[in-house]
């Protein structure tokens, strides 16, 4: 973590998390792209259909990304939030309801670490909104890390697969026979995703759909 910025945000009033520039939380320039409708994001998590998202996730979300999960600006958990409803109302196209949410969990220890629970956090509010939109979806709290990872970040998609592998556990004893909309904030690889869903099927459980704010564009060959 770097000192002299903690430094800096305590002495100095917050500003947008996104560009840094207005004496607010998001300024509405930065808060556009997690106003937008659903998509289906480019990539899909092998035995998943391809996530429904809202947001790009470029330099923009990802400062924004980092300053709720790990600066602790919380309050970001309402516009990150809506942006999850949206991606899961659009999941929710063509299911019966009711319908279960459940979310990938943080690695070991970085919820202790960050002094919250970021997924856990905009799922709760994505899920007041579904409701006031008259949406019958509930959460459960479903999987668990059986065993430590490696960061992700700078891993290939192969070796993202390779570290996922096992790692997830399903926790409640009722799945069986659930369909679930399994939600993350981020899909890059869909190594996350899709051993989340091994998990859950190794339950009885099935993930009819997928959600996330943001993802990685694919990059296409020229």
């Amino acid at each position: 973590m770097n000192l002299l910025a903690d430094l800096i945000d305590l002495l100095l009033p917050e500003r947008c998390a996104g560009c840094g520039g207005e004496p607010v939380l998001l300024c509405d320039a930065c808060a556009i792209p997690l106003q937008g409708p659903a998509r289906p994001a480019e990539t899909a998590p092998h035995g998943l259909p391809p996530p429904w998202t809202v947001a790009t996730y470029d330099g923009l979300l990802r400062a924004i990304l980092s300053a709720y999960k790990e600066r602790g600006r919380t309050a970001l958990a309402v516009p990150l939030g809506e942006a999850l409803a949206t991606a899961i109302q659009a999941a929710l196209t063509g299911l019966d309801p009711p319908q279960t949410v459940v979310w990938v969990p943080s690695r070991r220890g970085s919820a202790k670490r960050r002094g919250h629970d970021p997924l856990r956090g905009t799922v709760a509010v994505a899920l007041h909104r579904l409701r006031v939109n008259g949406l019958p979806v509930t959460a459960l709290n479903a999987l668990s890390q059986r065993r430590r990872v490696d960061d992700q970040a700078g891993l290939t998609a192969a070796q993202r697969l390779t570290n996922l592998d096992g790692a997830l556990e399903a926790t409640k004893p009722d799945l069986a026979g659930r369909q679930v909309i399994l939600v993350d904030d981020v899909v890059t690889t869909g190594a996350s995703l899709a051993e989340a869903a091994r998990a859950l099927r190794a339950a009885g459980a099935t993930p009819a759909a997928t959600a996330t704010i943001a993802a990685t564009p694919r990059r296409h060959p020229r």
